[in-house]
């Protein structure tokens, strides 16, 4: 017989941490289990391995609201392990985690309103089966094994190494090396200051430019507070309301401004090259946020190129070569090496087979409840994050919507929820999951016919909006038309 739990978390990772939390801390009467395919926690912050690995979000609102953060704005993920690693310990989460189950199958049964979810034990082979009553999916939105490298021609006849930094190999020696890195974003801007000093010289190629947001890694106020004896706790709530404050201000100046805004991102990053340097590498074709904005701390990777140990090409690939690659405008970029940083493969629901009484479900045949439950699916939350704000943020408040969900069912005493279309939303128009408009990362563009659909309503999208969610989340109708108890 099949072990079973109330309820079952997958992924420990930021989002599934702290997930766990809010559901021992407000459902205390609900038995769960945590699985992760991965042999240890942290997800992103575990498999990353690349040189200067550190966050592109302030930690005071990508940390928890309920664990104050102490350090840095801008973590190492080594600080950020050491963080979720206490958030384990102080609340004796470790004692529901199994590490190394890779799930496969998750099939509902109507009939006795459970999911059942079966995998395999990766370290002693054995497969698994368990069943619950919920499933709260956190296991990101991305393939952990494989990053997304484009299929360039000619890349067999490259004599030097190729590395994707999601998978960056511990052998890998760059010292004294031409190093050429494909890609301007998040990742660019951690690795390449990382490993400049070392190599002899590294070079950046862009397709097309990327927003970067220079500034200290300090948050003057935390540490003003600090100096008036301020409880952490204190610190960290303060600090939190404050960058969130300035966050949506930026926001609204990116869309009522995208001109003005643009200016004084090129400005903040001008400030740190030398004078007469060619901005036209580092002013993008799109309006400010419609791609995330990497933050850079004290502007190192800018302070590589100002000292000559690294320098930006724009332009398109047309091939590989033996010594390299050449562009299209015919100029070849000789290197040791080259590093793909260019992007992620899309990963929905962890591409986990999900069927409903053994009939499948494409998910994108469903309609998405506020970017985390979908019609036809009982007893399902997915946790998707924010790109504009931190990802940890939708964490905590989802993780509030769940409990909530899950004791307002025991007082109805019923066994399943899913979301379904009212009468008033069934001639709205369907779209995309996310507008391309509003939000357009590659990595989402070349996976958006794999998600689910949303429509025009706030119900029925997921907005990125965290200043919206925050004060609607909270607020939702639990006895609304648009679920359906059983």
């Amino acid at each position: 017989m099949a072990e079973h739990f109330d309820v079952l978390i997958v992924g420990a990772g930021i989002s599934g941490i702290g997930s766990g939390y809010h559901l021992q801390h407000q459902c205390p009467n609900k038995s769960f289990v945590v699985l992760e395919g991965l042999d240890s926690f942290g997800g992103t912050w575990w498999t990353h391995k690349y040189p200067g690995i550190r966050s592109d979000s302030d930690l005071y609102t990508f940390g928890y609201r309920f664990k104050p953060w102490t350090g840095v704005p801008i973590a190492t993920a080594d600080e950020i392990l050491q963080y979720m690693e206490e958030v384990i310990e102080e609340n004796h989460l470790g004692q529901h985690i199994r590490y190394n189950h890779w799930i496969s199958k998750a099939n509902w049964s109507k009939e006795e309103q459970t999911w059942t979810v079966s995998g395999k034990n990766k370290v002693s082979g054995e497969t698994f089966e368990i069943t619950c009553n919920f499933l709260w999916m956190c296991q990101g939105y991305y393939k952990h094994a494989e990053g997304y490298t484009p299929d360039w021609k000619g890349m067999d006849d490259y004599e030097g190494r190729i590395v994707h930094p999601q998978t960056w190999p511990e052998d890998l020696d760059y010292k004294g090396k031409k190093v050429l890195c494909i890609g301007s974003g998040a990742t660019t801007a951690t690795v390449v200051p990382a490993i400049a000093p070392d190599c002899e010289h590294i070079t950046v190629l862009q397709r097309s430019p990327t927003y970067f947001t220079p500034r200290k890694n300090v948050i003057e106020t935390a540490d003003h507070l600090r100096k008036l004896g301020i409880d952490e706790t204190w610190i960290h709530e303060i600090v939190r309301r404050e960058i969130l404050y300035n966050q949506q201000e930026f926001t609204q100046r990116c869309v009522e401004d995208p001109d003005g805004t643009a200016k004084e991102l090129l400005d903040g990053v001008k400030a740190y090259l030398p004078a007469g340097y060619d901005m036209t590498h580092f002013t993008p074709k799109y309006r400010p946020w419609q791609q995330r904005i990497a933050f850079v701390p004290n502007g190192d990777i800018f302070k590589g190129i100002a000292s000559g140990k690294a320098s930006m090409v724009t332009g398109e690939i047309d091939r590989f070569t033996k010594n390299g690659v050449r562009l299209k405008s015919g100029e070849e970029l000789e290197a040791d090496i080259i590093l793909t940083a260019t992007g992620f493969n899309l990963c929905v629901l962890g591409d986990i087979d999900f069927s409903i009484d053994g009939s499948h479900i494409d998910f994108s045949d469903t309609v998405t409840y506020r970017g985390m439950m979908f019609t036809g699916v009982p007893n399902m939350v997915w946790i998707f994050g924010y790109f504009r704000a931190s990802w940890t943020l939708r964490v905590d408040l989802i993780g509030d919507f769940v409990c909530r969900l899950l004791n307002h069912m025991g007082k109805k005493q019923v066994h399943s929820v899913e979301p379904v279309l009212r009468p008033e939303d069934k001639s709205m128009e369907l779209h995309s999951w996310i507008e391309p408009d509003n939000f357009n990362p590659n990595y989402l563009m070349r996976s958006m016919h794999l998600l689910p659909k949303r429509g025009d309503k706030h119900e029925w999208m997921h907005t990125q909006d965290y200043w919206l969610e925050k004060d609607e989340i909270p607020k939702i109708d639990l006895d609304d038309p648009a679920f359906t108890y059983r």
